[in-house]
């Protein structure tokens, strides 16, 4: 039966509109005031029909209709209960006593949109407001068809997704001060700014109390702005403050004020009248927000029921990777990785209406029963829309074919001005997005040469060898190539599966020591057997890559070969083969492909070649084809491997967007902090060892002013953020050492307009000069 009740100030229900009851069932909590009553909603009078659980009937806000209809940025403010539109010149100012939604949304290249819903609770906002939010994001979820991912968003927490789209600062303002800033004259505040990668500017009092000497502080005075950088704050921090002055005086004052650059010392006497003498400072705060590599792993998998009003939550699975068949379509799931400071809500398609609107509420409730802090980051995702982040805690994901852009379009928030390319070899000098993207510098017809190691040295391998290797060995070599007129060179550094530790750190210092004589400036890349780049199987002159089983491949020393060999031969994207030498049994046989692409035909040609290599007459056979006597070399015939390898058209930029992270050992634990946002070139601290993780390999770039422990650490990072990784990844996976001013255009690639004279003068006296 229905619940009627009188509200005086609602119409009849001529305008509500059809999308969920949850919202009519949240307004009789509401305090029954003049001021509480949301503007938007009908004259006063009439009677508000709330239904039982079967009905779908609720009132949204007109705002509604301005959502997601385009590609961008959308923010609004909740001031009292009303959705209040933010112009874009002050999107990235936040009132601390408010709260915000923000909508981004996307066009996907197959035109459907995809988006992403934040809502941001100030750390002075009231619970009737941030109620409200919670309240708006689930009316905007229902009105845009549940495709949404959302976050919950608390002040100073806020996720890298959200802070990647003010790249210029986020500004917490106090909550006393008008919200209508722009061209604002009469306005004294004063900002602290922190941070390195996120940027924060932060209200604070105004007086010399605030300040210290580590951080830089910006005093607007409304006609004048003041910046002022403490002693010990170094240039990329005083930059990233410059960025942020910059901001208010060309978006809140329209490019009206006067801006005013000072350091600790050099005040300028209005500075002096507004706060007084300056005191002596003390030394700066230390806040380290980066998070332990330790935690990244620790995740466990719960199923959540609501169904007596109250959340139920059981455990599913407490060791990661999960198996992705865990998800069922029926139920609603969190995935705990509080201890990494964020938990997952997952909503199945097919989970009831109840649990499915209630998960925001559920998430909060879990965060309290689990004593998680309060600022524990938030996000919802709907069936076919998971983000990489939440991918990474499964095993093998695998999108379903039914899929509408939402799982891989997500990287267009991370690298939206980065276009998927299809690889074409005559065009890799013009394209760094598809050098990045395939790994290809060029198509490897450049200078090259080979050594091998023994002991601790390295004896150069014939060119009549080339692309020959053996698995007990390891190699290092040595290539050239151009690339925009500019010269670089590549050491790649091979190591074989069976290569004795002794070799394999040979390997390494020969390595170091031959960059040492190119000045520094060569590309080191780390290759263990069986994760070889495209780039690298491309230098032999067409010809597979052999990998032979066995011994030192030194003159003379080989492993016997033996009678009848095996060899499984395997092709990469770029049309490459590596032939690699295997046990002589039917078990390792692999089905390829039941159906003959172009990758099984480039892989048939590359066992032509490997035939010619080895000097021996091919005897093609089909599957089902063969003779008594090729399963009598194989030791008669046993069962095999019948699944079809899946051929994935899927480029890995699109299922493992890349991602770039500030790294430390500093304090013996290995801390890492994420770069949130599309990636550009100014990300890159010149005092930081960074890793920029591409999922096929990870590159550490190692900044010219980086502290000489940084650069002895920083092959260890690595290997040590590999390991860290939830995704459960490969140990052999590449890594390449990059210093800055000689990366290669796999590197840049995937940063926005990169500029290779970016660093020829400073930064910060670049940037000054332009205000």
């Amino acid at each position: 039966m229905s619940i009627v009740c009188q509200l005086p100030w609602i119409a009849p229900p001529t305008n509500i509109c059809i999308l969920s009851k949850k919202f009519c069932w949240s307004l009789l909590n509401w305090n029954d005031t003049e001021k509480n009553i949301p503007a938007w909603l009908p004259p006063q009078t009439g009677v508000l029909c709330l239904c039982p659980p079967s009905s779908d009937i609720m009132v949204y806000h007109p705002e509604f209709e301005h959502a997601g209809q385009k590609a961008g940025l959308q923010v609004w403010r909740v001031e009292k209960m009303e959705l209040v539109p933010v112009t874009e010149n002050l999107h990235g100012g936040f009132f601390t006593g408010d709260a915000y939604l923000v909508l981004h949304t996307i066009k996907n290249r197959n035109g459907a949109m995809q988006y992403d819903l934040h809502y941001w609770q100030g750390s002075e906002c009231s619970q009737d407001e941030s109620g409200a939010a919670v309240i708006f994001t689930v009316q905007m979820d229902d009105y845009l068809h549940g495709l949404p991912i959302q976050y919950r968003e608390v002040q100073g927490h806020e996720s890298s997704t959200f802070t990647g789209y003010f790249k210029k600062g986020l500004k917490g303002v106090a909550s006393g001060f008008n919200h209508v800033v722009t061209n604002d004259v009469e306005v004294q505040r004063l900002l602290q700014v922190k941070g390195r990668r996120v940027v924060r500017a932060t209200e604070v009092p105004v007086t010399w109390d605030s300040f210290n000497k580590g951080d830089s502080f910006i005093l607007d005075l409304g006609e004048e702005i003041i910046q002022w950088s403490g002693s010990h704050s170094n240039r990329f921090e005083k930059l990233k403050a410059t960025m942020v002055s910059k901001g208010i005086r060309d978006d809140e004052r329209c490019g009206r004020a006067k801006l005013i650059v000072c350091d600790d010392g050099s005040e300028p006497e209005r500075m002096l009248e507004i706060l007084g003498e300056k005191p002596e400072l003390p030394e700066a705060h230390s806040d380290d927000t980066k998070m332990d590599s330790a935690n990244r792993k620790l995740a466990k998998l719960y199923k959540v029921s609501n169904a007596d009003g109250d959340i139920e939550v059981t455990l599913t699975a407490e060791e990661n990777p999960f198996p992705q068949s865990t998800l069922q379509s029926c139920e609603c799931y969190i995935l705990d990785n509080g201890a990494n400071g964020q938990i997952f809500v997952w909503k199945g398609k097919d989970a009831n209406n109840e649990e499915r609107h209630a998960v925001l509420k559920s998430s909060e409730q879990f965060i309290h029963k689990m004593n998680y802090p309060a600022h524990t980051q938030v996000q919802v995702l709907p069936e076919h829309g998971e983000t990489p982040l939440f991918k990474q805690f499964f095993k093998d994901w695998r999108d379903s074919d039914d899929t509408v852009g939402m799982g891989t379009a997500y990287v267009a928030n991370q690298i939206a001005n980065i276009e998927k390319v299809q690889f074409d070899v005559s065009k890799l000098h013009d394209s760094d997005a598809m050098s990045a993207q395939y790994g290809m510098v060029d198509q490897g017809d450049g200078e090259k040469k080979i050594w091998r190691i023994e002991g601790s040295d390295k004896v150069p391998v014939d060119s009549s060898v080339l692309g020959q290797f053996y698995g007990g060995d390891s190699y290092i070599i040595l290539y050239e190539y151009h690339h925009n007129h500019r010269k670089g060179h590549i050491i790649y550094i091979w190591q074989g599966a069976e290569s004795s530790q002794d070799e394999i750190g040979a390997s390494a210092i020969l390595a170091v020591q031959l960059d040492d004589e190119l000045g520094g400036s060569a590309v080191q890349v780390n290759v263990g057997q069986g994760k070889e780049p495209d780039h690298l199987m491309s230098l032999f002159g067409g010809q597979p890559m052999v990998v032979y089983k066995g011994g030192t491949s030194r003159e003379g020393g080989q492993s016997v070969e033996a009678d009848t060999r095996l060899f499984q031969v395997r092709s990469n994207p770029a049309g490459h083969t590596r032939a690699v030498e295997v046990r002589l049994k039917t078990r390792v046989i692999q089905r390829l492909s039941c159906v003959r692409t172009r990758l099984s035909c480039v892989e048939a040609q590359g066992a032509e070649k490997l035939a010619g290599i080895l000097q021996v007459t091919p005897n093609q056979l089909k599957e089902g084809d063969e003779e008594d006597a090729f399963w009598d070399a194989l030791g008669g015939k046993e069962d095999y491997c019948r699944t079809t390898r899946l051929l994935s058209c899927k480029n890995n930029f699109e299922a493992h967007p890349p991602r770039l992270f500030a790294c430390s050992n500093k304090t013996g634990n290995f801390l890492m902090e994420e770069v949130p946002g599309e990636l550009t070139q100014d990300d890159l601290a010149t005092d930081d060892v960074m890793i920029l993780d591409t999922w096929d390999q990870v590159f550490v770039w190692i900044g010219d002013d980086a502290r000489q422990e940084e650069r002895t650490e920083a092959a260890a990072s690595a290997v040590k953020y590999i390991e860290s990784d939830p995704a459960d990844r490969d140990p052999r996976t590449p890594t390449v050492m990059v210093k800055q001013g000689f990366e290669p255009p796999t590197f840049t690639g995937w940063f926005l307009g990169w500029n290779h004279e970016y660093w020829t003068d400073d930064l910060l006296e670049r940037f000054t000069k332009g205000l």
